[in-house]
C-alpha cells in the first residue's frame, strides 16, 4: 500500500491537463483581444479610409473660384461612398453636408496647411478636414472576459492640393508693385506690358526677372536649355516654395529667343539641332526685318535686324497719325505707348504699362495683310495676345511683306513650320513666371509664389538702337499678362502645364 501510494505521488503523467485547465481563462482572454484587437484594428483603417477619400475629394475644388467651399463639401459628402464591413448596424460611413467657409462641424476649412487658422472665404479656403461620423464595433469574445468594453471609434483627415509648374522654363518675376499690391491682383494687369530687367546681380528689385533653381545642371548652357527647349529638362516647379537661381546670365536668352525664329551662332550648346529641339511658334511676329541668305541670327545684313524704319513714337500718350503709320515698315506687336518711346519709362506704374498699345499704326503699317485696317472679328481694343490668335487662325496674315532689300515674316522662314498656336501642346510664346515678393533680397534666396501668371512674349531680346538713340537693353524682356495659370493647366489652350494634385497632410 505504502509503495503504491508513493508511485501515485510520483507519477507525473497528465500534468499537462491540469496546466492548460488552471491556465484556460488566461488563454481565452489573450485570444479575445488578439481577435476583438484586430476587428477594432479593421474598422479604424476602415474609418481612416473613408476620411481620407472625403478629404482628397473635397480638396480637388478648392481652386479659390466662387462656390469652392459648396462644391468642395459635396464632394467630400457624396462623390466618394465607404463602408465599413466591420462596424456595428449600418455599413455605411455618412459626413453631414456643411456648407459654409469655416473650421466648425464635420466639414472644416482652413487657410493654413497647420490648421490653426479658420478659412472665412472661398478664396483663403486652402485645406478642408473631414471628420466621419463615430461606428461601433461589438466584441465578440472580449466581453466575456470583462476585460474591455466595446466603444465609439472615429477618424479625421486633413487634404491640400499640391501643384506644380512643368513643361516651362523655370522663370520668375519680382512683383513690380510689391509695395502696393502684394498679393499681385492678376485682374488688375490683364491687356498690360510689363518691362522686365535681368538682375544686374546688385540684388533683386520689383520688376526684375531672373531664373528657379531645378536639377536641369549648372551654368549658362543648362539654364539656356530650359529657356529654349520644347522638352524642357530638369524638374517641375513646386508651387509652395521655389529656390531662385544666382548670377547674371544675359547670354542665355538666346535660347529664348528661338521662340521667335532667331537663331544666333552658337546656341547648339543649348539647343542640338537648333530648331528641331528649339522650334519656334507658327506665328513668329516680331519687330525685326530679315535680310537675304541663310543667316538666322541678329550679327550681319542677311540675319534678322532693325529696319530703316521702325515704330518709334514720340508721345507716350499719343498714337500716331494715319500719315505717320503708313510711312513705317510693317510693325511687330508694339509696346504699350508710354513703353515705346523709350528706355526712360514714361507710364506712371514704371515698368508696368497702360495696356494701350498703338492699334491703329499696328494694322495700318501692315496694310500689305490688313488692306481693310483692323478686323471687326478682334473688336475694339483687342490685345497682343488676341491679334497673335488671330493671325494664327488666318494664314493669309502671315504673309511676307517687303521693305526694301529687308522681309517682314510673320511665319517662321528658320525653323518653318513651327509649333502650332492653339493646339494640344504649350505655345512657344506662352510663358507660366512665377510673381514673387523678392523684398530687395540678393543673390539665391526662398520664396513662396504669391501668384503664377501667363504672359505672352511681345518681342525677342535684341538689343535696339546704340548710345543716346538706344531703345532697349539685350537683357531685357517685354510681355504681357494674359492672366492666371489656372488650376489643372495654363489659362489658355494647350497650356496644359500646371498639375493639381490633392494630397492627405495628416
Amino acid at each position: 500500500m505504502t509503495n503504491q501510494v508513493r508511485q501515485f505521488w510520483q507519477d507525473q503523467s497528465g500534468a499537462a491537463a491540469a496546466t492548460y485547465a488552471l491556465a484556460l481563462t488566461g488563454l481565452i482572454a489573450v485570444a479575445g483581444v488578439g481577435f476583438d484587437y484586430a476587428r477594432m484594428a479593421g474598422m479604424d483603417s476602415e474609418l481612416q479610409n473613408a476620411a481620407d477619400q472625403a478629404a482628397l475629394a473635397g480638396a480637388t475644388q478648392l481652386d479659390g473660384q466662387t462656390g469652392a467651399c459648396l462644391r468642395a463639401a459635396t464632394a467630400a459628402n457624396a462623390l466618394v461612398a465607404n463602408e465599413t464591413l466591420l462596424a456595428q448596424g449600418d455599413n455605411a460611413v455618412t459626413i453631414p453636408l456643411e456648407t459654409t467657409c469655416d473650421a466648425a462641424g464635420q466639414i472644416r476649412f482652413w487657410q493654413d496647411k497647420a490648421g490653426t487658422v479658420a478659412a472665412s472665404n472661398d478664396g483663403n479656403a486652402n485645406y478642408i478636414e473631414v471628420s466621419v461620423d463615430a461606428r461601433r464595433v461589438d466584441y465578440l469574445l472580449l466581453p466575456v472576459t470583462g476585460l474591455l468594453t466595446s466603444g465609439d471609434l472615429n477618424a479625421a483627415a486633413l487634404a491640400g492640393l499640391g501643384s506644380a509648374i512643368c513643361k516651362q522654363p523655370p522663370l520668375m518675376l519680382c512683383n513690380p508693385r510689391e509695395a502696393t499690391d502684394p498679393n499681385f491682383d492678376v485682374g488688375f494687369y490683364i491687356g498690360k506690358g510689363v518691362k522686365l530687367v535681368q538682375n544686374d546681380g546688385g540684388g533683386f528689385v520689383p520688376g526684375n526677372f531672373g531664373y528657379l533653381e531645378t536639377n536641369a545642371g549648372n551654368g549658362a548652357s543648362a539654364t539656356a536649355a530650359t529657356l529654349g527647349r520644347s522638352e524642357v529638362p530638369g524638374d517641375c516647379i513646386g508651387t509652395d516654395t521655389v529656390t531662385t537661381k544666382p548670377g547674371v546670365q544675359v547670354s542665355v536668352l538666346d535660347a529664348l529667343n528661338t521662340r521667335f525664329d532667331i537663331y544666333e551662332n552658337g546656341i547648339n550648346n543649348a539647343c542640338p539641332g537648333d530648331e528641331a529641339s528649339c522650334p519656334p511658334s507658327a506665328v513668329s511676329r516680331k519687330d525685326l526685318l530679315k535680310g537675304n541668305g541663310n543667316s538666322c541670327g541678329t550679327n550681319g545684313n542677311n540675319g534678322w535686324q532693325v529696319g530703316p524704319n521702325p515704330y518709334r513714337p514720340t508721345s507716350p500718350t499719343t498714337p500716331l497719325t494715319n500719315a505717320q503709320a503708313d510711312a513705317l515698315q510693317p510693325m511687330g506687336y508694339p509696346r504699350d505707348m508710354c513703353h515705346a518711346v523709350g528706355n526712360a519709362s514714361a507710364c506712371a506704374d514704371g515698368q508696368i504699362g497702360t495696356g494701350v498699345w498703338d492699334r491703329n499704326a499696328y494694322f495700318r503699317s501692315n496694310s500689305g495683310i490688313y488692306p481693310g485696317g483692323m478686323p471687326a472679328a478682334l473688336g475694339a481694343n483687342p490685345t497682343r495676345y488676341d491679334v497673335y490668335k488671330y493671325e494664327a487662325a488666318n494664314a493669309s496674315t502671315l504673309a511676307v511683306q517687303n521693305v526694301g532689300n529687308l522681309r517682314a515674316h510673320g511665319a517662321p522662314v528658320c525653323g518653318a513650320p513651327g509649333v502650332p498656336v492653339n493646339s494640344a501642346v504649350p505655345d512657344r510664346r506662352v510663358l507660366s513666371v512665377a510673381v514673387l515678393n523678392c523684398g530687395g533680397n540678393s543673390g539665391k534666396f526662398d520664396s513662396t509664389p504669391v501668384e503664377f501668371i501667363d504672359v505672352f512674349l511681345v518681342e525677342p531680346s535684341v538689343q535696339r538702337g546704340n548710345g543716346g538713340n538706344k531703345i532697349t537693353e539685350k537683357s531685357d524682356l517685354y510681355v504681357e499678362v494674359i492672366g492666371p495659370s489656372s488650376l489643372g493647366g495654363g489659362s489658355t489652350a494647350g497650356q496644359e502645364i500646371r498639375k493639381d494634385v490633392p494630397y492627405i497632410i495628416e
